[in-house]
């Protein structure tokens, strides 16, 4: 039995934003003097005036912002009425009860996108959407998404799983091509912990939760799931499988497909799942894997067995300054090798390190004088270049033996390359600003500027290569596409693995006086694929395929690998019931509607 504390989480009280990132409650606020407030008490930046934000991003972008000049939202958001396969509407209308569906144009637009940014977020708040849901199910329970399947096989209607609404891969971009009718299903309200096995530390699930009230709600009984992505607050568990995610604390709870012992997947065939859940089993081929990065193509997963932690009994955050990004990097390659890892350890580098600062507020006179003496600490006694500078955050968390030998081996460490400690309480601020940096994206929007995040993982030995191949591609590009001033690129390292890590490239520009602005801007983030992938990055780290990266699944898995994945969906699914087409099955690329620039 679920512990009654179980059943709700905080969700209710929060507002969430139609289409841009995040809550109502809090959003970047310039004021009469150009600075800028973030409104709300959600996040760590929550109430701070930031006095260097604006002038931050006029200096990197090497531009000058016009505050009478914003980008304005289209109000009245066009969406084509509903094709409605009428056979399927009333069979729902007869099994389901009328809180279960709805053709309303504000919910099936919602559902009908991402968070891509050009081809999506963009499209949505100043243009128009290609093609919008026929009709969003909410389902309450496994019986409820056998219903609707069963149905959509005999009407044969298009289904598309819906979960947080955070994909950046185009994965809920719909198909052009596909003339049947599309029906979303969404699967936040199948939200529940069914129940906690407190003696074998592992919960059962569905797939509907937010990382948010599944944290939320295993911490009342003394729990964590030690999954923490970026997007915990809006993204599910069931999206977390469907992408093959990875959280911030990896290096301690592992990726999702560590913390997940058994799936139920629903396909139109029938349930794929194992039997008990189990620590590990050597049970020949594991039909449950194919719901791991599974994208939407096989079915809708309901349900997991998690495992789950005892809450540490010791949290500790703590911060680094390097020299350069060279001696940062050599520094956790070392660390890695000791198998002692802290919960999350990343890497900013000189641009987000001086973008940290103007995110701050006034100091306080004590927090100036400080700043001083840490400066000229920093820049003339240790001789740090204020302009190669990089720095780490850090999360340990553990018993308090294991935090304080993780804090004595990291400082030990970073001292043989240069490292010097830069604090608790930067530290803590840099792991929660993660949190509120994706509102910074659709603030900046307003003002002209458009920008998105690609990850990817990278040997050790290919890390240098990566970053210098992508900094002059993106320069190359900005200059054969006549961009207005200069690009915004900035990496970070943020997960750690033996044989490489992951690397995060924030990626921006100005575009004012830029005719299509979206279409340049995905064009050069694939040629940035390219270039990463060329210089020995991979496909993606977690974000996953989707479309965006469809036309590099040839370079990623072999002939006969594609073939498998085909056949085992036309085993389970031969009406192509889920046809979101991600991944391999995603439509042919049409002709570029950009022209490349003439070289």
């Amino acid at each position: 039995m679920a512990d009654k504390s179980l059943d709700k989480g905080s969700s209710g009280e929060d507002i969430r934003y139609d289409h841009k990132w995040g809550f109502t409650d809090t959003y970047f606020k310039v004021n009469p003097d150009k600075t800028v407030t973030v409104t709300g008490s959600r996040y760590a930046l929550s109430g701070t005036v930031m006095h260097e934000f604006l002038p931050f991003v006029e200096e990197m972008l090497d531009i000058k912002i016009d505050f009478d000049n914003l980008k304005p939202e289209v109000k009245n958001k066009p969406v084509a009425p509903p094709k409605l396969n009428e056979g399927f509407y009333q069979a729902v209308k007869a099994q389901l009860s009328a809180e279960k569906y709805t053709v309303d144009d504000r919910q099936r637009l919602i559902r009908s996108h991402g968070q891509t940014t050009a081809d999506e977020v963009y499209k949505v708040l100043y243009g128009a959407l290609d093609r919008v849901v026929d009709m969003v199910i909410f389902p309450e329970s496994q019986e409820d998404v056998e219903t609707i399947i069963e149905l959509a096989k005999q009407h044969d209607v298009c289904l598309v799983p819906y979960g947080g609404g955070t994909s950046v891969s185009c994965a809920l971009q719909l198909p052009q091509n596909e003339n049947r009718s599309i029906v979303s299903v969404d699967m936040r309200r199948m939200d529940k912990i069914l129940w906690i096995d407190h003696e074998n530390f592992r919960a059962g699930v569905q797939a509907g939760i937010t990382g948010k009230d599944l944290e939320e709600r295993l911490e009342r009984v003394g729990y964590t799931s030690g999954h923490e992505p970026d997007s915990l607050e809006l993204s599910t568990l069931g999206g977390w499988i469907a992408t093959n995610a990875s959280g911030m604390k990896k290096n301690r709870y592992g990726n999702i497909e560590d913390i997940v012992e058994t799936v139920t997947l629903v396909t139109p065939s029938g349930v794929i799942e194992q039997g008990a859940a189990m620590p590990r089993q050597s049970l020949g081929i594991d039909p449950q894997q194919v719901a791991f990065g599974s994208e939407g193509n096989l079915g809708i997963i309901t349900s997991a067995v998690i495992r789950i932690h005892k809450l540490p009994e010791a949290k500790k955050y703590g911060s680094l300054v390097f020299p350069n990004f060279q001696a940062g990097t050599e520094f956790l390659y070392e660390l890695s090798q000791t198998g002692t890892l802290p919960a999350s350890i990343r890497l900013l580098d000189n641009i987000q390190f001086r973008f940290g600062s103007a995110l701050k507020g006034e100091p306080t006179r004590m927090e100036a004088i400080m700043g001083e003496i840490q400066k000229f600490f920093l820049l003339k006694v240790k001789k740090f270049d204020p302009n190669e500078l990089v720095a780490a955050t850090i999360v340990m968390e553990g018993t308090k033996e294991q935090v304080d030998y993780q804090a004595k081996l990291i400082n030990r460490l970073a001292k043989k390359y240069g490292g010097i400690a830069g604090g608790e309480t930067n530290g803590k601020r840099g792991y929660m600003l993660t949190y509120a940096i994706a509102y910074i994206r659709d603030f900046l929007t307003d003002f002209h500027i458009i920008g998105e995040t690609y990850e990817t993982t990278v040997p050790w030995n290919k890390v240098q290569a990566v970053l210098d191949a992508v900094a002059e591609q993106v320069f190359k590009k900005h200059e054969e596409y006549g961009l207005p001033g200069r690009p915004y690129i900035s990496p970070r390292i943020t997960q750690l693995y033996h044989t490489g890590v992951c690397i995060y490239f924030t990626h921006g520009f100005s575009t004012v006086g830029v005719e299509n602005p979206d279409e340049i801007f995905s064009k050069i983030e694939h040629s940035l694929r390219e270039t990463i992938m060329a210089a020995g990055g991979s496909i993606s780290h977690h974000h996953g395929v989707g479309k965006i990266r469809k036309d590099f699944m040839q370079h990623t898995i072999s002939p006969a690998a594609s073939e498998l994945i085909k056949e085992i969906k036309k085993a389970n699914d031969p009406q192509n019931i889920f046809g979101i087409r991600n991944n391999i099955f995603a439509e042919a690329t049409e002709p570029d509607r950009v022209a490349e620039p003439n070289l």
